[in-house]
């Protein structure tokens, strides 16, 4: 007998759909036409124990604890996965074969790995457990998955990075959690510091930006603009171009290079008015921009909170009902841009799709090239997962609410540009020289439209005459204009997702930022909209309007934290390294011992600070609860824990 194992009851519905018939549903599995079985988990059915597991006298929180490093680490049931947990670990027992089908990442691969090795199973049995990888619930989808399994044994690497991160968090939030908690009850405090290696360094994103607006002082800065003439009397033309200052006015420049003396502003519009000028360089290229990639999690969800408000985690439950529910489009936790060459077979079928279940998108539909091929089609960049596409599956939206048909309308445009031409546009640059002083003007015209065609907001042409090197110009006047340094703005949905998606831009530690690469976050693409929705349900973090702002009590906690913690640096780093686990570059051991020497230091430097500014923290028995990090049924969220 073949038991296949899904992560969750809807995907196995999906698996035993594309198995044989007659099906027979039985207490926590189904039974198919050839003998073969489907079971489920529901997300993690186990979870790490509680301190007091591994010595009761943990249950007391006391400074001689710390740090609690298990040698042998533990897991249990819940009472409320237990049953499911022994129903499979009966099937498993019985089973010939075991297929892994949890979802394509590295939560979805340690979830059934943990049940099957807390089952028991071990030697050959272990060794010949296979991996199906399921993008996409529709059943030709499932049938042509199931007709591709791979070794279990190839996303070992997969498994221990999610291993590794789930220890981690455990060991980084539950000691910090009760260092700090420690520290502030001795000055008085009642409650719990919560702290987490994701949340506090995202909530000190928040409160940094808070206040560098706080005590932000706009500054005038000045730049100086030449009306310029051609001087041909069978074609004379107009333009502006803009003052260059020298490496000599870089003392009355700030950090940006903007001017902050007016005099030498004024100095330098006086100096060019009727004056004569020449074109020092000019040069004048076609170029073209290539279609966006299709969508991962945070790139969607970043598109439709500036296009339609929505948050990270409506964005997150509208894709998990168009998976799961409906199965109109792929695998939505993705982390990846890039589309597998063997899907290009299936172009035409789901654009068919597309046009019949968005009845405004035919048009594009019939417009698109399918012999065009995209730089999204790159097996090199994709593994476990691919982008988030739709799927082949032909149904009316009219029955979805209007939030999942503008969501599955982004996905589908976002497919569709991979079947359109490059935009082409026409850009000039000119180097004007008057009175010795350098001035430059640009101008940028459309060519053709290609994908962006599909877009509602098109650029304007902007214009400047066709010019040569050397010719003669007339400078009528120059202008002194005079602007405000402005304020960095709140964070939003979308620019905090944007943050935490490249994180390296808010990095301090200039090393680490020179190795971190574009793509290295601040969390998971499931996780993130989690870690942003707990910061509001414990009232770290407030909405208004559009704006994502700290409460007072979220700006105290960090404030009164060491800056190492609410920094996303140590985070950034350990996000690298269980990215560089998974792809066989570094071991667990490897990053894990450090982390430990590292937490021990960590605290340490705690009781030896004492108190700091924790008493100072409001106490509320609503915010800060006495709980650890426990895994909820649905993968990506959070339950009363530190993240």
């Amino acid at each position: 007998m073949k038991l296949y194992i899904a992560e969750k009851p809807s995907l196995a519905r999906a698996i035993a759909d594309a198995l044989p018939k007659p099906h027979r549903k039985a207490d926590g599995c189904i039974y198919v036409g050839n003998g073969d079985v489907v079971s489920w988990c529901i997300g993690h059915l186990l979870t790490q124990v509680d301190p007091e597991a591994y010595d009761p006298e943990y249950k007391k929180w006391k400074f001689e604890h710390l740090p609690i490093i298990p040698e042998n680490w533990k897991l249990k049931s819940t009472p409320r996965t237990s049953k499911q947990l022994s129903i499979l670990k009966k099937l498993i027992k019985q089973a010939d074969n075991l297929v892994h089908v949890g979802d394509p990442d590295r939560e979805g691969q340690l979830l059934v790995d943990e049940v099957i090795h807390f089952s028991g199973v071990k030697g050959n049995k272990l060794k010949q457990v296979e991996r199906c990888l399921v993008s996409d619930l529709t059943i030709n989808a499932v049938k042509r998955s199931l007709q591709q399994l791979r070794s279990n044994q190839e996303f070992i690497a997969l498994s221990t990075s999610a291993l590794a991160r789930t220890r981690a968090d455990w060991l980084y939030g539950l000691n910090l959690t009760r260092v700090y908690t420690l520290q502030a009850q001795k000055s008085g405090y009642q409650g719990v510091i919560s702290v987490g290696r994701v949340q506090t360094p995202l909530l000190g994103l928040v409160a940094r930006r808070d206040k560098e607006i706080e005590v932000f002082v706009s500054k005038p800065f000045y730049e100086v603009e030449a009306h310029l003439t051609t001087l041909k009397p069978e074609n004379i033309a107009s333009f502006t171009a803009k003052w260059k200052p020298s490496e000599a006015c870089e003392k009355y420049q700030d950090h940006e290079g903007r001017v902050l003396v007016k005099k030498l502003a004024e100095n330098v519009a006086q100096r060019i008015s009727e004056q004569p000028a020449f074109v020092k360089s000019f040069t004048a290229k076609n170029k073209k921009q290539v279609a966006p990639l299709p969508y991962n999690l945070s790139a969607l969800q970043i598109d439709a909170a500036k296009r339609f408000s929505y948050t990270a985690l409506e964005v997150l439950d509208i894709c998990q009902a168009l998976y799961e529910k409906y199965k109109l489009i792929t695998y939505p936790r993705s982390d990846s841009r890039y589309l597998p060459k063997n899907h290009l077979s299936q172009a035409g079928s789901v654009t068919k799709a597309i046009a019949n279940n968005q009845p405004a998108l035919k048009k594009a539909v019939s417009d698109a090239d399918l012999s065009l091929k995209s730089r999204a089609w790159n097996d090199k960049k994709v593994d476990a997962h691919h982008a988030i596409i739709p799927t082949d599956k032909h149904q009316s939206l009219t029955s979805l609410d209007t939030a999942s048909q503008n969501i599955y309308a982004l996905i589908a445009r976002q497919y569709l540009c991979q079947f359109y031409a490059d935009y082409h546009y026409g850009e000039c640059v000119a180097e004007i020289e008057i009175n010795n002083g350098l001035f430059i003007s640009k101008a940028k015209a459309k060519i053709s439209d290609g994908w962006k065609v599909l877009f509602d907001k098109q650029e304007k042409d902007s214009y400047l005459p066709a010019l040569c090197k050397g010719q003669k110009l007339f400078c009528n006047k120059g202008e002194v204009m005079e602007k405000n340094t402005q304020p960095p703005a709140y964070f939003t949905d979308a620019t905090l997702l944007a943050a935490m998606s490249n994180i390296a831009r808010y990095v301090q530690d200039n090393e680490l930022k020179g190795i971190l690469k574009e793509t290295d976050g601040l969390g998971t693409e499931a996780t993130r909209a989690g870690i942003i929705e707990l910061l509001f349900k414990r009232l770290f973090l407030q909405r208004t309007g559009k704006l994502i702002k700290a409460t007072e009590t979220g700006r105290k906690l960090i404030e009164s934290l060491p800056e190492m913690l609410t920094l996303p640096d140590m985070t950034a780093q350990w996000e690298m390294e269980l990215n560089a686990i998974s792809q066989k570059e570094q071991s667990y051991q490897g990053f894990v011992v450090p982390l430990q020497n590292q937490l021990k230091s960590i605290i340490e430097k705690a009781i030896a600070d004492g108190p700091r500014a924790l008493a100072n923290l409001p106490s509320s028995g609503n915010v800060f609860k006495k709980t650890y990090r426990k895994k909820s049924t649905k993968k990506g969220t959070f339950k009363k824990k530190s993240s």
